[in-house]
């Protein structure tokens, strides 16, 4: 069911949903967090959709916030219910003129009490998530970098302005890829790590944040590698047994792992949709340190050389 309510205020809006609500014999129990997406027009339709199926894991209500300074002032909203919303509510509010520059009040009356709220940018993000309005309002912000014009300014950008509670979908698409790497890792001998270096596209931020992950976790230098490919397509790292490589196809959803002594095996390593990696960042509302140092790598040092040591169980 979808219900337009034009030319309104936030408080008509959270009214409308608690009389929805009502009529229809449900109440607005279950919900785990509210979701905040602020947004643009051309990425509503996508980030819609995989806040829906993330509401299958994660019942929520979900604000989706356009803003636009140059239309009329005013605000129109659209909500939806049952099997528009999937699991929980969506709410799109489209915010013009004066009202545009008012996130977090137009926000506010939309949060479910009692529950976290998450702050979500599928297009642009601010430098500083944890001090943008809607940001402040939540305790976790999430961030796609792959979304921008220029995704490796972007994660370096948000590498200067991280805050405790921040990250960004391109850690949640890495997770396949360090967890393979830690498993095997802990299988050798975990001093004496001489290199490692990561391979793919160079406008996916996720080779950045899986070479940051192994600098800061190793020690050691990492070198990237820039395929034709539309997302990682190698990582590797050279210890004193010999060299450990998960190396995939270009797009393909099989990968081959190598180990020293040991023949080859072939995992399973598809691409992550994008509800896929909404879901797995909902499950953690806590700090992520880990993605953190990874972050910050790429901006304390410049480069990804950083010497010779340590164990990668630490940061897995």
């Amino acid at each position: 069911m979808i219900t337009i309510l034009p030319r309104t205020t936030a408080n008509d809006v959270a009214a409308a949903l608690v009389r929805l609500r009502e009529e229809g014999g449900a109440v607005a129990l279950g919900h785990v967090l509210s979701l905040v997406v602020p947004t643009v027009e051309g990425s509503l339709a996508s980030a819609l959709a995989a806040a829906r199926s993330a509401s299958l894991e994660h019942p929520s209500r979900v604000v989706a916030l356009v803003t636009d300074p140059q239309a009329p002032d005013g605000l129109d909203a659209e909500i939806r219910l049952g099997a528009d919303a999937g699991a929980g509510e969506i709410v799109v509010l489209r915010a013009g003129g004066r009202a545009a520059g008012a996130t977090d009040t137009l926000v506010a009356p939309l949060l479910l009490p009692d529950v976290p709220t998450v702050a979500w940018w599928p297009a642009a993000p601010p430098p500083e998530p944890a001090e943008d309005p809607v940001g402040k309002l939540a305790v976790r912000r999430i961030t796609d970098a792959l979304g921008t014009a220029d995704p490796p300014a972007t994660i370096r950008a948000l590498a200067r302005g991280y805050s405790p509670g921040d990250t960004d979908l391109s850690w949640a698409r890495s997770t396949p890829w360090r967890a393979l790497l830690a498993a095997a890792l802990d299988l050798l001998p975990t001093h004496g790590v001489r290199r490692a270096w990561v391979a793919g596209q160079g406008l996916r931020p996720t080779v950045d944040l899986v070479a940051g992950w192994l600098a800061s976790g190793l020690g050691c230098s990492v070198q990237t590698r820039e395929l034709h490919s539309g997302s990682i397509t190698e990582v590797g790292v050279e210890t004193v047994a010999g060299a450990v490589t998960v190396r995939r196809e270009p797009d393909g959803s099989t990968a081959t792992m190598r180990l020293p002594g040991a023949p080859d095996q072939t995992v399973s390593l598809p691409l992550r949709s994008l509800a896929d990696c909404l879901m797995e960042d909902l499950r953690h509302l806590a700090p992520d340190p880990v993605y953190g140092r990874a972050l910050t790598q790429l901006v304390r040092t410049g480069t990804l050389d950083t010497g010779d040591g340590a164990s990668l169980r630490s940061a897995s």
